[in-house]
């Protein structure tokens, strides 16, 4: 609206500038100097936009109601509590409601003596304020030329600057002599919504804020426990949180389930590669020294969970899964052959040394300089690099030292014949030469 401002600025690449003490800065100097606006800083990057879902800050309380008295009410006392909070910034209702207007009340039986028609007030109203365009479509067609021009009453700008140059405006009668407004109308300064927002048709009252010095995950469970604390709001009236916290809530739970799915369909499917449960629980066995690498990494650089370090959790699974299907696979190689458990699991980890060294190290060195942000935009892409490298760090540690023990430990009285059915396989207890020749 005509109230509202918006200024997107630009560093010089090399400004070293620190964007959160500047934010810091920024609102101390604005609460001195500007004590009456609002003001709020707003994401400029595109991935925190989208996170977003068309709320303009990390944090939106929206309460929708059919009455739009009740719904501010209910948000003012969640916006007291939320004030309160040491991580929360430019904490404000987003809808201007007390946006200034001027209230135009026509004595109607004083208008009925002058001859004036509310009608006749409006015109006027709005030949002061705007333009007659809007309300009264009138052309001129040049006879000479043909072309037509639109025709328009306004009075200037500069002669209505306060509500007595209003008050004191002509408006027609029907005597064909003008009046002034104030004869017929008490012209008083008022304010009134600046917008109304719905929300399935409903009327929606929002309060915003920003984070600082906090995860959204904290956060988020600060906002909902002042909801709670705000109590029940009234008779048809309800209260949603929207922001980040949407997104973060499936974020989290599609990333847990979703984890956990994953690694239960390796476990079959490895369990079906190699015809042998013992075998796909030494393969997974791996996964929760990755887990345990990525929590540590994150833990150690202050960064959260979020959609890139889920990204480079995932990754680093992928990654310790290979390296221990390979070295598996050549320590049972090793036991058919004839080795013993142990022996065999000391044999697979030396073979693959060497791959599975060269693997992490080079995906472990790519990753450094995403892990340190380095580049423009490197705070985005930098929790996906953080958590790989935290994730294979511990996972190769694990599948080089602890995998071949786990090996050695359960397949230690397993037997050396196949578990396949299969006639025409070798290694199949049930192969059948003959038929394998005929």
């Amino acid at each position: 609206g005509p109230e509202e401002g918006w200024l997107a600025i630009q560093f010089k690449p090399g400004a070293g500038i620190k964007l959160d003490r500047l934010r810091e800065r920024l609102r101390t100097l604005f609460a001195g100097e500007l004590p009456d606006v609002r003001f709020s800083f707003e994401p400029s990057d595109i991935v925190n936009r989208v996170m977003s879902f068309g709320a303009s800050t990390p944090i939106e309380v929206a309460v929708s109601g059919p009455s739009l008295a009740v719904n501010r009410e209910h948000a003012e006392k969640l916006l007291e509590i939320l004030k309160k909070n040491p991580r929360l910034r430019d904490v404000q209702i987003a809808q201007s409601l007390d946006f200034p207007t001027v209230d135009v009340n026509v004595n109607r039986e004083r208008a009925g003596v002058l001859g004036v028609r509310v009608g006749d007030v409006t015109r006027s109203l709005v030949a002061a304020t705007t333009s007659s365009r809007f309300t009264v479509a009138n052309f001129w067609a040049d006879p000479n030329s043909g072309v037509s021009y639109n025709l328009q009453v306004q009075i200037p700008q500069a002669r209505t600057t306060s509500l007595e140059d209003l008050r004191n405006i002509p408006v027609a009668s029907g005597s064909n002599q003008p009046v002034l407004l104030r004869s017929v109308a008490a012209v008083t300064p008022g304010t009134a919504a600046g917008q109304i927002e719905r929300y399935n048709m409903a009327r929606v009252v929002s309060v915003t804020a920003n984070i600082e010095d906090g995860d959204l995950g904290h956060v988020a469970r600060e906002v909902e426990a002042a909801i709670a604390e705000v109590g029940a709001p009234p008779a048809r009236t309800s209260v949603a949180l929207r922001g980040q916290i949407v997104p973060l809530r499936e974020l989290l739970g599609g990333f847990s389930s979703g984890l956990g799915l994953s690694v239960v369909v390796v476990f079959l499917l490895l369990a079906a590669n190699f015809q042998s449960i013992q075998l796909s629980l030494a393969v997974v066995s791996t996964v929760p020294a990755v887990v345990a690498g990525v929590v540590f990494a994150l833990w150690t650089t202050g960064t959260s969970l979020n959609i890139q370090s889920g990204t480079g959790a995932i990754t680093a699974i992928g990654v310790a899964l290979a390296n221990a299907i390979l070295l598996v696979t050549f320590a049972e190689r090793a036991r058919v052959g004839g080795a013993s458990a142990p022996e065999a699991a000391v044999r697979g980890a030396q073979g693959r040394l060497r791959a599975i060294l060269m693997t992490s190290s080079a995906m472990t060195v790519g990753m450094i300089p995403m892990a340190l942000g380095l580049g423009e935009g490197g705070d985005q892409a930098a929790p996906l690099g953080r958590a790989v490298l935290g994730g294979l760090v511990l996972a190769t540690l694990a599948t080089l030292f602890v995998l071949p023990a786990v090996f050695a430990t359960i397949r230690m009285r397993a037997s050396v014949r196949s578990a396949s059915l299969d006639p025409d396989d070798r290694l199949s207890p049930h192969f059948d030469p003959a038929g394998n020749l005929a």
